[in-house]
């Protein structure tokens, strides 16, 4: 059973929920590595080749979020299974997820089958659809192991266990660095792929990443033999109905917010090719400090699913505010470090001039929204670690949809702010999701939660 000190004091809090974030920001800041290197690698091959992957990237990541979303349906199951003590379902929800993720292989291999009819349908040369749809085939054979891989993440961090994350997040980029360096660009005796070679590196880091994690699950005994055993209550259809009820919510939630920022990414292309490249380069440095929260969001998901699980309600409220105050704080601090740099940041992506202008313009901007995206996505976290997943998406079509982007369109294009006025729509955005959170945990939060019934 999960024990509880009878007190559970703010700094206790703070204390656990920075042991469960920190490893979790490193293996976040990590993975996001692995594109840095590839595009580093496809940079030497040539524009063509960058062009595709990045545009391929974009209907990878996009296409697949659902997906994923999905599969965090079993971080409010299998968080609360751990903290109640109840083992078997713990165990169950592991399996469940990579049961979704056997079931799903089909349906977003035929999204991706269509990658350069779709890219061409949005308006792209049929040379650079091509290729890009070759990039994302590559990484096909290998996409089931990343879902396979998430799905393993989420369950070691429902109990904690973060050792065997942080070691395959770090150590995959040496393999990614290892197989990009030989498929690209052809050494001992492979034969030159170029941006192909980049796709099926990625590919195999996938395959790397799951296996390290199953080898993680068996080494540390985390698994302690209970994945040997696939009962049938494992295929239960109410169960895995249950989970995909849970995770829904969650795709739709992170795809309203990938495509606004896509769609954003896109009138930022309208204005020009510097205000494109200071939008990409701010969105990039706003991407990097958006890992601090993002670590935290995680943590909350853990520590509040455990409180609730245990039955400690007022533990778990407790959890959540703390959690919300470390993620604020942490990108108060960056946006604070945001404006104070605005000039010498973009320096180190670009020495164009009219590229460092406009990225001075708008990095203020981009300091103001941190607090708001920091709140948000911990806030979201704070739900789905209490099976609330449908309000935080409900937030996220709103605040995305019927502040940000419209404003955005408005201060840009028709008040004439250009990109300053789509940074301004973004922030609004932000803020309105943030609000509205963060009311919802004030009056519905885990002090007023029942247990999730999985079953």
């Amino acid at each position: 059973m999960y024990s509880l000190p009878p007190m559970r004091p703010v700094a206790f809090e703070i204390r656990r929920l920075t042991q469960l974030a920190a490893p979790l920001v490193v293996a976040l800041v990590a993975a996001m590595t692995l594109w840095i290197v590839d595009i580093v690698m496809l940079g030497r091959v040539g524009v063509d080749a960058l062009d595709a992957a990045s545009l391929g990237r974009i209907w990878l990541v996009g296409t697949t979020i659902p997906t994923m979303g999905l599969l965090l349906g079993i971080d409010p199951i299998a968080a609360q299974a751990h903290g109640a003590g109840n083992r078997r379902e713990l165990v169950l929800a592991g399996q469940r997820g990579l049961v979704v993720v056997v079931l799903l292989t089909p349906l977003w291999a035929a999204v991706l089958l269509a990658t350069g009819p779709a890219l061409e349908a949005l308006g792209q040369s049929a040379e650079l659809a091509h290729l890009a749809e070759r990039y994302v085939l590559a990484q096909l054979p290998g996409l089931p192991f990343f879902f396979g891989y998430v799905v393993l993440r989420h369950w070691l961090q429902a109990q904690g266990i973060l050792r065997p994350i942080l070691w395959a997040t770090i150590t995959a980029n040496g393999v990614n660095a290892l197989a990009d360096w030989v498929l690209i660009f052809g050494h001992l005796g492979f034969p030159e792929l170029g941006v192909v070679g980049a796709g099926a590196a990625t590919g195999l880091t996938f395959l790397y990443l799951f296996g390290s994690l199953a080898l993680g699950i068996h080494a540390s005994g985390a698994g302690r033999g209970e994945w040997r055993r696939w009962p049938r209550e494992v295929l239960a259809p109410r169960a895995i109905g249950r989970l995909l009820a849970l995770g829904a919510p969650v795709g739709l939630q992170i795809s309203f917010e990938y495509w606004a920022f896509a769609i954003a990414t896109l009138w930022a292309g309208w204005l020009g090719a510097a205000p494109l490249a200071a939008h990409t380069v701010v969105l990039s440095v706003a991407s990097l400090t958006f890992m601090v929260p993002m670590g935290v969001s995680f943590a909350a998901v853990t520590r509040v699913g455990n409180l609730l699980g245990a039955g400690d309600r007022q533990g778990a409220q407790r959890a959540a505010w703390v959690a919300m105050g470390l993620g604020g704080g942490a990108m108060t601090a960056s946006g604070i470090g945001l404006v104070l740099g605005r000039h010498l940041v973009p320096a180190a992506y670009s020495d164009d001039p009219a590229v460092i202008a406009l990225c001075a313009a708008i990095l203020p901007i981009a300091g103001a929204f941190q607090l708001s995206d920091g709140l948000q996505v911990v806030g979201s976290g704070v739900l789905r670690g209490m099976g609330r997943t449908v309000p935080a998406a409900l937030f996220n079509l709103l605040g995305f949809y019927l502040v940000a982007l419209p404003l955005a369109w408005l201060l840009a294009f028709r008040a004439g702010l250009g990109l300053t006025g789509i940074w301004w729509g973004l922030a609004s955005g932000l803020t309105a999701v943030a609000a509205l959170l963060a009311v919802w945990i004030h009056r519905r939060g885990p002090a007023h939660a029942p247990l999730l019934d999985a079953r």
